[in-house]
Parts: C-alpha cells; sequence; structure tokens
C-alpha cells in the first residue's frame, strides 16, 4: 500500500493524488584496486526499471433496478449514461442492493426490492466484473429467491460476494486478476433485514454494530477481520465492502471509523460502504482509504436531493499499492438515471464529501 499525499480539485473531478513514477535503482559505486587492471569492457546502455502494472479499479454505491427504476424491455437503461465510466475501468464492482426475481413472498412490505432477471446480462455488457451481495434487501423475497439471485450471478460473468448457502459461503472473496495483480473482495452488512449466514444457514455476511444491529459484536468483527487477513495472504490487494451507517446522514457514524481501522489493520487497502444513500466523506487510514458511503448510485428516491446524487470511486494502484482515488460527481434526472454532472453541481456533491472527510481529504 502507499500513501495518498495531495488532494486538488480539477474540473468536476475530485483528484486525491498518490505518488510519481518510481525512480531508477541507485547504481554502487566500482570497487577499488591498487593493482593494474585491463580496460572494462563496455557497459550495455542502462535501461529503467519495469514499473509494476498500473489497475484503474472503479467502485460505485448502490444500485437498485426494480420498483421504479427498471422495465422488463430495458432492465439496466438507467445505467446508459455512465457506460462509458464502467467500461473504461480495469475492474469494475457494485453492490446489487434487490433479488433477481419477486417470486416469494415480499418481506418488506413497499420496500422489498426486485429487479428482472434479464438485468443481469445487461450489469454483464456494462462491464460490472464483481457484485456484492452484503446488503440489507437480498433477503427480500424469502430465502430460496435470496439464493436463487446469488445462483443466478455465480452462473454469469459477474462474480458475487457477500452472500451464500452458508457463512462459509457468505465470506468467500471474490477473486479477480488484472495483469498479474490479484484483487480480492469482501463485502458485509451491518444493517439487518437479510438473514445473518451462520454455519448451517444462508444469508449474507454479517456484522452486528450501530446504529441498526448494534452494539458492535467483537464475535462478529473477528470473524470478518478473520476473513481479511486470509485474504491478504492470498492476494496482492484488498477491498472491503460494508453496507453500513445511517441513513440521510452525510457525517459517518464514528463506530465505521473504528470498524475501517480494524479492516486496515487486518489488510484492507481500501474500504467502500454504502447504504447511507448519500455521500459520506472519506479518512486516510495509514496507507489505506476508507470511503464511508458513495450515495446511491441508482434508486427511487426522488424525497431528497441528496439522494439523487452521488460519486464514483476509482481507485488507481500500481502493482499492489494505492496511488490515486478520484471521485466522479453525477446526479440522478427523474428517470433515475445517473448522469455524469460538471461546474457548480459537482462542486456542490464533492463540498459535501469534503465537508465531512479527515485528514488530507479534509482540504
Amino acid at each position: 500500500m502507499s500513501g495518498v499525499r495531495r488532494c486538488v480539485l480539477a474540473g468536476a473531478v475530485l483528484l486525491l493524488a498518490g505518488c510519481g513514477a518510481d525512480s531508477p535503482a541507485p547504481r554502487a559505486d566500482p570497487p577499488t584496486t591498487d593493482q593494474p587492471s585491463s580496460p572494462a569492457p563496455a557497459s550495455p546502455a542502462p535501461t529503467l526499471r519495469e514499473r509494476p502494472p498500473t489497475t484503474r479499479l472503479l467502485v460505485v454505491g448502490d444500485i437498485m433496478l426494480g420498483r421504479g427504476v427498471a422495465v422488463p424491455e430495458a432492465p439496466v437503461s438507467p445505467l446508459r449514461f455512465m457506460a462509458d465510466r464502467i467500461r473504461s475501468a480495469d475492474l469494475a464492482v457494485g453492490n446489487l442492493e434487490s433479488t433477481l426475481s419477486d417470486a416469494g413472498p415480499p418481506q418488506q412490505g413497499d420496500d422489498s426490492f426486485a429487479a428482472p432477471p434479464g438485468t443481469l446480462p445487461g450489469l454483464e455488457r456494462l462491464g460490472f466484473d464483481a457484485m456484492s451481495l452484503a446488503n440489507n434487501h437480498l433477503g427480500d423475497y424469502g430465502v430460496p429467491v435470496m439464493l436463487d439471485t446469488v445462483d443466478r450471478i455465480r452462473g454469469s460473468r459477474i462474480v458475487p460476494f457477500g452472500a451464500g448457502a452458508d457463512l462459509a459461503g457468505a465470506s468467500r472473496p471474490a477473486v479477480l486478476e488484472h495483469d498479474g495483480v490479484r484483487f480480492g473482495f469482501v463485502g458485509f452488512n451491518a444493517i439487518g433485514e437479510t438473514p445473518r449466514a451462520t454455519p448451517g444457514s444462508p444469508g449474507a455476511l454479517s456484522l452486528r454494530m450501530p446504529p441498526r444491529t448494534g452494539p458492535l459484536q467483537q464475535s462478529d468483527l473477528d470473524h470478518v477481520t478473520g476473513v481479511v487477513e486470509r485474504l491478504d495472504r492470498r492476494v496482492d490487494v484488498v477491498v472491503v465492502l460494508p453496507h453500513w451507517g445511517d441513513q440521510y446522514v452525510h457525517a459517518a457514524e464514528p463506530v465505521q471509523s473504528l470498524v475501517g481501522r480494524q479492516l486496515v489493520r487486518a489488510g484492507a487497502d481500501l474500504v467502500v460502504g454504502g447504504h447511507p444513500h448519500v455521500v459520506q466523506g472519506l479518512e486516510p487510514v495509514g496507507d489505506a482509504v476508507v470511503a464511508h458511503s458513495l450515495g446511491n448510485f441508482v434508486f427511487d428516491m426522488d424525497f431528497l436531493d441528496d439522494t439523487m446524487e452521488g460519486v464514483t470511486l476509482a481507485a488507481t494502484f500500481r502493482g499492489d499499492r494505492l496511488v490515486d482515488v478520484e471521485l466522479g460527481p453525477y446526479r440522478m434526472g427523474a428517470d433515475f438515471a445517473p448522469r455524469p454532472v460538471t461546474g457548480a453541481a459537482a462542486a456542490a456533491i464533492l463540498a459535501d464529501v469534503r465537508e465531512h472527510s479527515r485528514g488530507r481529504f479534509a482540504r
């Protein structure tokens, strides 16, 4: 991991930039001797040390393609304006906050979210590589539909993580590779409602903590950090997607920082949260970054201005080192389709992020 060193506002994008190019390795001085020697053979022309591969990882906020958003004829049309941003990334990851079927009794009334099954091929075509299912809406239509959703995604080119047939399955990370660099992804749900996975029952990987499922359960935290520690030994970069925090609140709960630091200590290089439905701040934790909430990516929440906007997070890694974090603001229209914004609209969204950030990200 590498420190993120400076923060500048450039147009409509917040650039939280890191280190510059690697310098060539220094050459040793030639040995000295009192004995005469023959001329040394000509040395080959010096070459620059090979730079490690660069990977641009895009993480987006909560994706809800049901209820008032998606229609069967065009299940991912609300994401059409963001397609270039998604496809330009080397790896793209999000949180799917719905099932892929409504063939079961709704568990949360009108707040039960189901996207049409045809949504999945559309998400594949858009370029998503992995999807967290660790949230409070995966169980909205009962356990059979929850497991069917996990299986459908597992049968696609998108790798699911954060939920499964038991605790082992829900704890299983997604592992992706780009240019020889291995990225591992873990997701957990701290909000409840979706069943908690146990050694003998299906559900989401869960961590009980404030404000919804607290007090903080040390046994849950120990399990999640253990998953991160084991993953860190297998891959080069670890990314954690928690579903946590309080809804419609820009300020992160103090416990989010506490848990975020524990995740970094266990080996996480990047922590990117969801669920609050509005943007929250960023904070540096050593060489890692904790982004508490990116806001809704697509959601039918037009009752507040803040729930209709958010940011994507593009993290650039050089080998296994985080060297750059870039926030891309957007706003949803009346059709709930997110569209990139610039100028004053972008500056206002980024100002909300800065106001609730810490350290160098608050400047």
